[in-house]
C-alpha cells in the first residue's frame, strides 16, 4: 500500500494569512496609530521568530518605525538623517549581502541587479562614509525603499497586491502552502 505523505509545513511567526494581511495593510497605510500597532505585532514575531525573520519584514518595520518617529515631531531633524540613515544602510547591505560571493562585488552592481535604485547605494555610502544628506533625501530614500519593498516582497506573499497595476505573474512563484520565505524576493 501506498503511504499518503503531508505536505511539509512551514513554521513561521504569524498566526494566519489573516494577521499577515493586518500587519502588511496596516504598515503601509499611513496611519501613525495604524503603522505603530503594526510595528508592535512585527516586534512580537521577531521575539517569536528571532534570526529566522525574513529581512524584508524587519528591514520594512525600521523603515516604518523611522516615518512613525518622524510624523510624532519628536525628534530633531539630525536625531531623524540618523534614524533614517541607518535603516537605508542596513536595508542596502542585508539586501545585497545575500548576493556577494566569494569575490567581492561593487554594491553598484548588486543594486542593479536587484533593480535598487544607484542613487540609493549613493546614499548609503554618504550616510556612510561622507557627510550626512539633508533630511529630504533621507525621506525619500525610505520613501524609495518602502516602495521596493512592497513591490519586490510584500505584494508576491499570500496573493496581497498592494501595487497599483495587476502582479499575477509574480504570484505563479508563490508556493500553495502560504510559506512566507526570504528568497522570494531576491
Amino acid at each position: 500500500s501506498r503511504k499518503r505523505f503531508k505536505p511539509l509545513r512551514t513554521v513561521v511567526a504569524w498566526r494566519g494569512r489573516a494577521e499577515w494581511d493586518q500587519v502588511m495593510v496596516g504598515l503601509y497605510c499611513g496611519d501613525s496609530r495604524l503603522q505603530q500597532e503594526a510595528l508592535d505585532r512585527v516586534s512580537a514575531w521577531k521575539s517569536r521568530y528571532g534570526p529566522k525573520m525574513p529581512l524584508a519584514v524587519d528591514c520594512t518595520a525600521e523603515l516604518i518605525r523611522c516615518k512613525v518617529l518622524d510624523a510624532s515631531g519628536k525628534l530633531k531633524s539630525h536625531e531623524l538623517i540618523l534614524s533614517y540613515g541607518l535603516a537605508l544602510v542596513r536595508f542596502v547591505n542585508l539586501i545585497t549581502e545575500r548576493k556577494q560571493k566569494m569575490v567581492s562585488i561593487p554594491l553598484r552592481q548588486l543594486a542593479r541587479e536587484v533593480d535598487i535604485p544607484i542613487w540609493v547605494v549613493d546614499l548609503r555610502h554618504e550616510l556612510t562614509h561622507g557627510k550626512l544628506p539633508r533630511l529630504a533625501l533621507c525621506r525619500k530614500g525610505c520613501d524609495v525603499v518602502l516602495d521596493w519593498l512592497r513591490k519586490t516582497y510584500w505584494s508576491r506573499q499570500l496573493g496581497n497586491n498592494l501595487c497599483e497595476e495587476s502582479e499575477d505573474e509574480e504570484q505563479e512563484g508563490v508556493e500553495e502552502n502560504g510559506e512566507l520565505d526570504n528568497d522570494a524576493w531576491e
